[in-house]
């Protein structure tokens, strides 16, 4: 283990039955509180940015904006976030995805991508896939390329990266700890 992701693993809380019976939660707030683990996790997902030639940063709802808009800045990097159907103003290009029971919709200005951008898309956590990969589809269907996704933690035991590459194609999946 490195440096970095002992660092890392010891500032993220696990939170047991939590949000109900059964599930372990990985609480990233005490990393967030404290600035040498934030900023060293800001640092490790800028170069993931730098290495993979992204012209701007996407975030995900909620978490993916506290982690991705700091890389932006740090990487030089415009920042876009996309968010769940209805939260933003004027003009947007959504796109459906399902979830365990039912479905949910994310939404981005679609006039912030060109077909000029590579997009590094950045999350907390990949769990599923299922808000990364319909992430994916709806920058592709703005004329936008993904460069990347790059999460702090991959939750290994659900799957997600085996749901996602295939969506990903060449783009790169890099996860900082896997758990």
């Amino acid at each position: 283990m490195t440096g970095i992701e002992e660092l890392l693993l010891s500032r993220i809380r696990d939170v047991a039955d939590y949000p109900e019976p059964g599930v372990m939660f990985k609480d990233i707030t005490p990393l967030l509180a404290d600035p040498a683990a934030f900023s060293a996790l800001t640092d490790a997902l800028a170069e993931i940015a730098d290495r993979s030639g992204a012209t701007k940063v996407v975030g995900l709802e909620a978490r993916g904006f506290i982690l991705g808009a700091p890389v932006a800045i740090r990487a030089g990097l415009g920042f876009i976030p996309i968010r769940k159907a209805g939260k933003l103003p004027g003009a947007t290009l959504g796109q459906t995805y399902e979830l365990e029971y039912g479905s949910a919709e994310i939404e981005v200005h679609a006039e912030d991508l060109s077909d000029d951008d590579r997009i590094l898309i950045i999350d907390d956590v990949l769990a599923t896939g299922g808000t990364a990969e319909a992430s994916i589809q709806l920058i592709r269907r703005a004329g936008a390329e993904v460069a990347g996704l790059a999460v702090l933690m991959e939750l290994g035991f659900l799957s997600g990266r085996a749901r996602l590459e295939p969506a990903l194609g060449e783009a790169p999946l890099d996860a900082l700890l896997v758990v």
